[in-house]
């Protein structure tokens, strides 16, 4: 029986690097005994990608599938429907810009043929060529979210992994609207090592990640995977209350031994102002946690599909 490799391949805007990354793999297909099955999720781009996918697939019909988004559902969305996709008995999670460096995969199937691991994760040594301000952020996000999660994820930890097909059903068993994958992967356990690689730049095409994108994925890694900021919110409501009562008594000294040399104004609109910033930090955060509460409770599907590759089994269907 022929072994597969399904290769998740989520693409936004990339129409100048699809071909490249494809050309990259065919060359490491020679040096594994699996046969490449590529899916390629078109996240609703605006460019040519879906074009450079059929084109692709009409050269390429027992090897490359595609499927195309309604509109930009997000990274997310992307990897869910490219895992539910995949068929083959190891699948792999890899970035189009060959960022994720090909070479590593004959080396990852052997840590879980040989060594017995059930995902082979990479990550980077470096963030060379990362702006310092993102780099930053990156790390001071990993060291937030392993202190105030029960699960651990690595620094610098990427999304390309290689893994069993019992860990790809299990991930796919959690079909939650609000999804971070690197969360899941670490939370449904197996066994799993990582290899390390230096980081290299994007070849072709711009990367639609931007701080702000950056920013709040990380939020919805910590939201989704803590309680710790409802906690927080908790903490800081009982300083306030402390620091409230606390002023009071000594106002209420200070009037009874000295008399009240002024209005009051002032200690009064600082007050308000401490406790009224307090409460609007409580309820931001309480309002993070409801609205995705909301998000889940409506059902809606991750992601809605507007064009896909047919497989000869499909054909009649």
């Amino acid at each position: 029986m022929e072994k597969t490799l399904s290769v998740v391949i989520p693409c936004y805007n990339e129409e100048e690097s699809i071909s490249f990354f494809y050309d990259a793999m065919e060359k490491i297909q020679g040096r594994i005994d699996y046969r490449f099955e590529y899916i390629f999720i078109n996240d609703g781009s605006d460019d040519r990608t879906i074009e450079v996918l059929r084109d692709l697939r009409e050269k390429n019909p027992d090897n490359v599938r595609y499927v195309s988004f309604s509109r930009n559902f997000g990274k997310e969305a992307a990897l869910y429907a490219g895992l539910k996709e995949a068929t083959g008995q190891l699948v792999t999670i890899m970035d189009v810009d060959l960022q994720d460096p090909p070479e590593l995969i004959p080396q990852m199937i052997s840590g879980i043929e040989e060594e017995g691991f059930d995902c082979v994760g990479t990550k980077r040594t470096d963030r060379k060529g990362e702006p310092t301000l993102r780099s930053l952020f990156a790390k001071l996000f990993y060291k937030m979210e392993n202190g105030v999660s029960d699960i651990e994820i690595i620094d610098g930890a990427r999304d390309f992994r290689l893994m069993t097909r019992q860990m790809v059903d299990a991930v796919l068993e959690m079909a939650e609207y609000n999804r971070f994958s690197k969360g899941l992967f670490a939370w449904v356990g197996f066994k799993t090592k990582y290899l390390s690689f230096d980081n290299a730049p994007r070849e072709h095409g711009k990367t639609s990640w931007s701080f702000f994108n950056l920013f709040r994925y990380s939020v919805d890694g910590i939201i989704n995977f803590s309680n710790f900021p409802l906690r927080i919110a908790t903490f800081c409501g009982l300083i306030a209350f402390i620091i409230s009562f606390a002023s009071m008594v000594f106002f209420f000294l200070r009037t009874l031994l000295f008399g009240n040399p002024t209005d009051g104004w002032t200690s009064t609109a600082v007050i308000i102002l401490f406790i009224g910033s307090i409460q609007l930090l409580a309820i931001g955060v309480i309002g993070e946690y409801i609205g995705r509460i909301f998000l889940e409770t409506k059902k809606r599907p991750i992601f809605i599909i507007q064009e896909k590759s047919k497989n000869p089994d499909d054909a009649d269907r």
